[in-house]
């Protein structure tokens, strides 16, 4: 019976948890500091998930509570993903996260193989499954010339005056708009100012959305040899403008100012006022949408490939779309961990993946078709 960790019991760490107990062949356990979160784990699982109590900010506390296990996920915030990757790595645990970690974490890529430890990253929606899709067209072209990602995370109903609410950390929500955009151009990487760009894109079933850039194409600028590349986040028209003038204002500033004799941080004050507003209230949807694009050459004639994603909340289980689709993809590739599949030491992004197995693609969109997530794919030539 494989033994899982699962590191934090937020929204996609609960679902993380609940797929991979939901056979009864697995031993299951959660870690977090947050009671009450773990509170809400036990009462949704009742006895097929243990829960236990600890510091993920704490490398002993993560070192202990992993011990025993045959495979770990980390669903944590990603100022915790870089130290976290590293204590598990060193535990010697095959790993699988989706934290959005600011660092490189190809960084430790030496360690993994010294230890032996395969630890893929990044394994969520996005980064995560556009990864995979383009390093899937990479392998199916004999050359790629772009790759174009477009991803969002929306509420199903428009809501004035932010047209946004939060289907995963806010915190990092907030760090999507701050880090600088790195795209491919001409085969070289370029930076680009975040939510800069803004265009409208068509969406069947849904409506015009806004697409913007933001640095979602990480280890893909370093992994594929592709000259042409970029990644933009959709969003309901008018939220990126509302976001910008919070930016330059100074509203996600870290450092603190003196406002009548208080020091205070911007970015706290700023997620105490906000994040209340972004919060999903019982039974509200939420829907992802994604596109991943790639034109090359495949047998000497010009290739087009497009894989499209519309998922919706699940009313049934009341479980949002951006936990499935973050968190199936973690909890399926957790199983190949567990059972072998997946052998090749070091720190993996998922593009890479699809190099390493030729049928883990179609195995891993089987997986999340079974659990109602499907992707539509169009292959044009011409």
């Amino acid at each position: 019976m494989p033994t899982a960790v699962v590191l934090g019991a937020g929204m996609v760490g609960s679902l993380i948890a609940r797929d991979l107990g939901s056979d009864g062949d697995w031993t299951v356990t959660v870690v977090d500091r947050d009671a009450a979160a773990l509170e809400r784990v036990r009462d949704a699982s009742g006895d097929r998930i243990a829960v236990r109590p600890a510091d993920c900010s704490d490398p002993a506390a993560i070192g202990a509570a992993v011990e025993g296990a045959d495979v770990v996920c980390g669903a944590l915030a990603s100022r915790l993903g870089f130290e976290t990757l590293r204590t598990i790595i060193e535990a010697g645990k095959p790993y699988c996260d989706i934290s959005f970690m600011p660092e490189d974490a190809l960084e430790l890529d030496v360690l993994a193989r010294e230890r032996g430890v395969t630890a893929v990253v990044d394994c969520g929606v996005a980064p995560g499954m556009s990864n995979l899709l383009a390093g899937e067209a990479v392998r199916q072209l004999d050359r790629t010339d772009t790759i174009r990602i477009l991803v969002g995370g929306l509420p199903r109903l428009r809501h004035k005056p932010w047209e946004y609410k939060a289907g995963f950390a806010p915190s990092d929500v907030i760090e999507e708009y701050v880090r600088p955009a790195r795209i491919v151009q001409g085969g070289r990487t370029v930076v680009r100012e975040p939510l800069s760009e803004i265009e409208p894109v068509d969406v069947p079933g849904v409506g015009t959305l806004e697409a913007f850039l933001t640095d979602g194409l990480r280890s893909l600028t370093r992994t594929l040899q592709v000259p042409d590349m970029v990644e933009k986040t959709m969003r309901w028209p008018g939220h990126a403008e509302l976001m910008r003038a919070l930016r330059d204002t100074g509203f996600f500033g870290e450092e603190p100012i003196e406002v009548g004799g208080v020091r205070v941080s911007p970015l706290a004050m700023t997620s105490a006022l906000l994040f209340p507003k972004w919060t999903f209230g019982p039974g509200e949807g939420d829907i992802t949408v994604m596109r991943v694009e790639a034109t090359g050459d495949c047998g000497g004639r010009r290739v087009h490939l497009r894989w499209d994603l519309h998922d919706e909340h699940d009313a049934a289980t009341d479980t949002r779309s951006m936990s499935r689709t973050t968190g199936f993809p973690c909890a399926i590739v957790a199983r190949m961990l567990a059972e072998g599949r997946l052998r090749h030491p070091g720190v993996l992004p998922p593009e890479v993946l699809p190099t390493i197995d030729v049928g883990i693609t179609r195995d891993i969109l089987a997986g999340l078709g079974s659990r109602g997530v499907h992707f539509s794919f169009q292959r044009t030539e011409g």
